[in-house]
């Protein structure tokens, strides 16, 4: 972490946690921040996921950039692939203030946003003005009055969806009622049904990912991995926030909300692995919770992920954090002489067993 990192990340921890992430989005829209420019990237590190080349396997999760509003400066940042939203058909506020808690000692967040954002044409606007250079994704919900969100996971795709890289089907936020209830077998295959439909109706063909939540059982994660195959969806993004507390230290420990960062790691790994097993390795999985390092990044491919995605860490760490887990990555695949595709999946025994 740079000089200049340290001190803008200790002044935007003195604040309110919405209004410095909000600046934070303005320092980057307006070019405050120093960037990388060029991702780092190698022959180790060039990935094909779904049909998208990454320069590196590092992205960055839905959530931060909900509007698009600093899209061309994160496409600068190193990541690999971006993701931004979630976006939903209508504009809607989320819910209340304060949503949004630091949980410092334990490199945690816990947010109950409620996918507040601009609206579908609005962030395909500002997709749409973006310059060329790395994937950029949207998350897609739906809204919060909605009588049909099926049909609003749709109705984004019709929106938004030639306007970014990929799309990300979200029904494991914990921010939106009953929102997780579409997890389940039959309410996923016929909403994954319309997106597939809105998707194949675009005029270019957009890979379409599904996010899950950690706190899945066994039978709910061979459920969605069956769906998931039956359907023919791209790739599974795992995971999502979590709603356990376990071992948690910090002050805002009991707020509602999703909690992400390093107390997520374990149990987000643990479904991966049981997801490759699930789906036989045949789908591509990213791998997202609890990343903080080279190291994390790397237990995340062996337990089966294909590309991964940090969000949380950031907020600790701020944006050098990318390039350091993109070196350590290329750094580690060097000295131990394996690649990408023979490291993903080969620690799955391991993680199965914890």
């Amino acid at each position: 972490m740079t000089l200049v990192e340290k001190i803008g990340l200790a002044a935007l921890h003195r604040l309110d946690p919405e209004r410095a992430h909000d600046l934070s989005i303005r320092a980057l829209a307006s070019g405050l921040v120093p960037l990388p420019g060029a991702p780092v990237t190698s022959d180790r590190l060039r990935t094909r996921l779904a049909g998208l080349d990454l320069p590196n396997p590092v992205g960055l999760a839905a959530g931060y950039d909900k509007n698009a509003k600093a899209v061309a400066p994160l496409m600068r940042a190193g990541f690999g692939f971006i993701e931004l939203g979630a976006a939903t058909p209508r504009p809607q506020p989320g819910n209340p203030q304060p949503r949004l808690f630091r949980l410092t000692g334990d490199r945690a967040i816990i947010n109950r946003f409620g996918f507040n954002n601009e609206g579908a044409r609005a962030i395909a606007a500002r997709l749409e003005a973006r310059p060329k250079g790395i994937p950029v994704g949207l998350n897609i919900g739906a809204n919060k009055d909605s009588t049909d969100r099926a049909a609003d996971f749709a109705a984004v795709v019709e929106i938004a969806g030639a306007s970014a890289d990929f799309l990300t089907v979200n029904v494991s936020s914990p921010n939106t009622e009953r929102l997780r209830d579409l997890q389940g077998a039959d309410a996923l295959a016929a909403l994954l049904q319309g997106v597939l439909q809105a998707r194949d109706r675009l005029p270019q063909r957009r890979p379409v990912f599904l996010k899950i939540a950690p706190d899945l059982d066994d039978p709910e994660i061979a459920d969605i991995a069956a769906v998931a195959r039956a359907c023919g969806i791209d790739g599974i993004i795992a995971t999502n926030t979590t709603l356990s507390r376990d071992g948690l230290s910090s002050p805002h420990a009991s707020q509602t909300g999703g909690l992400s960062g390093q107390p997520l790691f374990q149990r987000s790994t643990v479904v991966l692995a049981k997801l490759y097993r699930a789906t036989d390795g045949a789908i591509p999985l990213i791998g997202v919770g609890g990343i903080a390092s080279a190291g994390d990044a790397w237990e995340k491919i062996r337990a089966g992920a294909s590309a991964v995605q940090i969000y949380s860490a950031l907020i600790y760490q701020g944006f050098s954090l990318v390039t350091q887990i993109a070196k350590g990555l290329d750094e580690r695949l060097r000295a131990e002489s394996i690649t990408l595709d023979e490291l993903r999946g080969s620690g799955v025994d391991d993680w199965l067993q914890r």
